[in-house]
């Protein structure tokens, strides 16, 4: 049996702590500058790779990163495996719920932030493939759908993180990016696999024509029945296998028996774990806490293994081409942001929020890199083609949050002690439940403005079924549009027991406002959300506000904190 020689196991297992040891901590740099981690990872990757340390210290990046030999494929199968479990991770962001509840907005949102960067990516590379980067020798539409394909795609993880940060994943545009960018992944993948298929790229006997209606047979079948089988298995495995162990163990024997599968059918591992990520994720059973595990296990070792293994593929500066970059940075942005904005105004939305819409949806992140890497391992692109959609998915990432917040006019927010309402501050709130909270509150803020309190409270109800409003830290921002109110309205109550609004880190919310904003309120209602978590970022603040002696006293606090 063959095995690794000391030399190599000991390269190896040095390559590891050194790759781990620079990612993490150009991660978190990065992260302390408010950039995503994944641009850290990468870099450090850029680093150790042959763009640097391969020019500085040619002997020791070798034994390192060895170019072939038995450490080089131990390397190699470790990132695979980090990959798929990315995958596995990204797929569970994925909330199938979410589009079915915005319905109509959803679908035209993200079938034109589909079809229009599509367009624009196929046509380019059908009849310019030479200014695309193609390879003469290449087959000219395999080409042509992966670059289209590679321009449609969203990164969900990085547009959720975009949205929390801003801190309006929770709110209205904030719900229709995501349930966009689902329907964008699904499709891009889906897409992207039938791609692999066509080129053969697994080890399946089967013609391309059967590869490919198996992989399709696949996704619906995880989609659908799969998902069922799971929702009922995990309540089992919470009962009859201890905690975290029973579920962590089953989450990781799906993933890796879906991405051999999809492997044997002739599509690449990560399309069965990123569906076995969708049909686990989808499940009411899966406890936030569980999810929380797998994501961090994933996320703070093997995916900074993985991007910043990508900086060991490629010379950056050898391979860099101005010109590619900036023709695909300027058609990707283009196709996304346009056919996005356009989707977001079909379907009613103002124009800020439209072109926000855009913005939001234009980061690429970490799918786009992993989509240009499988391409070049399979020579569908050249390395400096590569290098352009790292930059590209790079760039798109950065710039996304920042774009958002000067459309939306984040920078200087309508601040909401200005449309707190004396007669509906309750500083004991008598509910115990989400919807009796809402119910109080809205009778009492309607009742203080002159609003009929039957329409208030269902329209708060109704919005809320649509997606729970616990923002974290003990706080909810219940909130509703209504037709003809003149401006905004807020309330406040405080619960001494604390209500359950369903916030992503669990906290039961002590400190509950009410918003009601016009129907057309072209960003306010986003700007008063961002106004509340900006303010309640301090836990100082939080406390003291459950103290305060009266609405004037709550009011002072909050001026206060403001300036």
């Amino acid at each position: 049996m063959a095995s690794l020689s000391h030399q190599e196991i000991t390269a190896l297992l040095l390559a590891l702590g050194v790759l781990l040891a620079g990612a993490r901590v150009l991660g978190e740099l990065a992260r302390h500058f408010n950039q995503p981690a994944v641009l850290g990872e990468i870099i450090a990757g850029i680093l150790l790779g042959p763009t640097v340390l391969g020019q500085l210290a040619p002997k020791f990046s070798a034994f390192l990163f060895p170019p072939a030999g038995g450490g080089a494929l131990a390397l190699d199968g470790l990132m695979t495996l980090a990959i798929t479990l990315f995958l596995l991770v990204a797929g569970m962001e994925v909330d199938l719920s979410t589009v079915w509840r915005q319905g109509r907005l959803a679908l035209v949102v993200g079938l034109a932030g589909i079809l229009i960067p599509f367009a624009l990516g196929l046509g380019g590379a059908w009849y310019f493939p030479d200014l695309m980067g193609g390879d003469a020798g290449g087959d000219q539409l395999i080409f042509a759908l992966f670059i289209a394909t590679a321009l449609s795609i969203s990164a969900l993880p990085v547009i959720a993180r975009t949205l929390m940060d801003l801190n309006l994943y929770r709110s209205d545009l904030g719900m229709t990016i995501i349930a966009a960018a689902v329907f964008n992944d699904l499709v891009g993948w889906i897409v992207f696999a039938v791609i692999l298929g066509l080129i053969g790229v697994g080890g399946a006997s089967a013609g391309i024509a059967a590869t490919i209606g198996m992989t399709l047979g696949f996704a619906v079948f995880m989609l659908t029945l799969g998902r069922a089988l799971i929702h009922r298995i995990i309540p089992w495995i919470h009962a009859h296998a201890s905690w975290p162990g029973g579920v962590l163990g089953f989450a990781m024997v799906l993933a890796l028996v879906c991405s051999a599968f999809t492997e044997w059918v002739g599509v690449h591992a990560i399309f069965g774990s990123f569906l076995a990520g969708v049909a686990l994720g989808d499940s009411g059973h899966l406890r936030q806490r569980t999810r929380a595990t797998i994501a961090q296990f994933v996320s703070f070792i093997f995916a900074p293994l993985f991007f910043a293994g990508i900086g060991l593929r490629v010379n950056f500066i050898a391979h860099f081409d101005l010109g590619l970059v900036l023709l695909i940075l300027v058609i990707a942005c283009l196709g996304k942001v346009v056919g996005c904005g356009l989707g977001g105004r079909l379907a009613g939305m103002s124009v800020r929020e439209s072109w926000a819409l855009g913005f939001g949806m234009n980061a690429r992140g970490a799918m786009e890199i992993i989509l240009g890497l499988l391409a070049l391992e399979y020579g569908l692109i050249g390395e400096p083609l590569f290098v352009a959609l790292v930059v590209m998915a790079l760039v798109t990432s950065l710039m996304s949050g920042p774009a958002m917040q000067r459309i939306l006019r984040l920078k200087k927010p309508r601040c909401v002690v200005r449309y707190l309402r004396p007669k509906a501050y309750l500083p004991a709130l008598k509910a115990t439940g989400r919807q009796e909270a809402i119910i109080e509150l809205s009778r009492a803020l309607a009742l203080s403005a002159g609003l009929d309190p039957v329409t208030v409270t269902e329209a708060v109800l109704a919005r809320e079924a649509l997606m729970p409003t616990g923002i974290g830290r003990g706080i909810a921002v219940p909130h509703a549009r209504l037709d003809g109110l003149a401006g905004p309205l807020a309330g406040v109550g405080i619960s001494r027991v604390g209500i359950d609004f369903d916030a992503p880190d669990g906290c039961p919310a002590m400190l509950v406002f009410l918003l009601l904003t016009p129907k057309q309120d072209d960003g306010v209602q986003v700007e008063l959300l961002a106004d509340i978590a900006r303010t309640f970022r301090q836990r100082d603040t939080f406390e003291q506000s459950l103290q305060a002696k009266g609405f004037t006293e709550f009011i002072g606090l909050l001026k206060s904190n403001d300036e």
